[in-house]
């Protein structure tokens, strides 16, 4: 199998709101407030370079920032395949960091709305093993059929598709059932622990990981500070634990997590070596602010 992998999902730029103590309606608060680059599909584009997978990230931003985009990708050891939208901005998502680590988000996706087929040339499968999509590029009609779009022509040259769902508010909004159905038959699943409860119903881990099993390969449950839960349509076939660290912002912790298991898997590791790589990228992810490598 081919090393490099294909990263498909959202660019965005992060500000990050950290309040000094709970936001007062009607009033001020104190607060550290950061712009940073960020998006799940570029936190995990980001984060594979990092760790040295050769990595394509493909998105689509506002004409006026693709070049400054591709310069950033490039000095993170990332190839850009960047469209650039003549009408929408890129996308903009406010974060706010509560005092336990905890974040809430308000997301203005822009110019990856209007991802298309153009955007995801077939070419771009050229060479690759794996195909990295975060599910936010789903939850719109034209950037879903894109994607779609791509998954077909990955399957019919036996090439590895893996999911992260992303946002448990969108997931919630479409509903299982139907995110399930745009996604169901891929190789693998990325899903945190309320992602796994509200595509399954359930709030235990064995029956999560047999239900999503059904539609999946192969299924991580990540699981943040109870560490991470490997498995498939029999249950669970590993779990490991994660190390106790301090947390000081929660933000792209999972996007570090299928990147550090995605980037040990195809460079030949076993998956549990791939599970305690995620493991250790996710707690790493959560030391620092920001959802990409400080």
């Amino acid at each position: 199998m081919s090393a490099r992998v294909l990263v498909v999902g959202d660019v965005m730029t992060d500000v990050i709101v950290v309040p000094e103590g709970p936001i007062i309606k009607g009033s001020d608060r104190r607060a550290t407030v950061r712009s940073r680059p960020g998006g799940s599909g570029a936190n995990q584009a980001v984060w594979l370079g990092a760790m040295g997978a050769d990595v394509l990230f493909a998105a689509r931003v506002g004409a006026d920032d693709r070049s400054p985009y591709e310069n950033y990708f490039r000095g993170r050891d990332v190839v850009p395949v960047l469209a650039g939208d003549p009408d929408l901005p890129s996308g903009v998502l406010v974060t706010i960091v509560d005092p336990d680590g905890e974040r809430s988000f308000l997301t203005d996706r822009g110019a990856n709305l209007n991802l298309c087929a153009a955007d995801l040339p077939a070419d771009l499968l050229d060479g690759v093993g794996l195909v990295l999509v975060s599910g936010y590029s789903l939850f719109a009609p034209g950037p879903r059929a894109a994607v779609q779009g791509l998954f077909a022509a990955a399957r019919s040259r036996g090439i590895a598709i893996a999911i992260d769902p992303a946002s448990v508010g969108f997931l919630v909004d479409v509903g299982p059932e139907t995110f399930l159905g745009w996604v169901s038959g891929s190789d693998w699943i990325f899903a945190n622990a309320e992602e796994a409860k509200v595509l399954t119903g359930s709030d235990d881990i064995a029956a999560q990981t047999r239900a999503l099993g059904a539609h999946f390969a192969r299924v991580v449950i990540k699981r943040g500070a109870a560490g991470a839960v490997l498995g498939n349509a029999d249950g669970p076939t590993m779990s490991l634990p994660a190390p106790v660290v301090p947390v000081c912002d929660s933000t792209g912790a999972g996007d570090a997590f299928a990147a550090g298991f995605v980037a040990a898997w195809l460079s030949g590791r076993d998956q549990a070596a791939a599970l305690e790589a995620g493991i250790a990228a996710g707690a790493r992810a959560v030391q620092s602010i920001g959802g990409q490598p400080a």
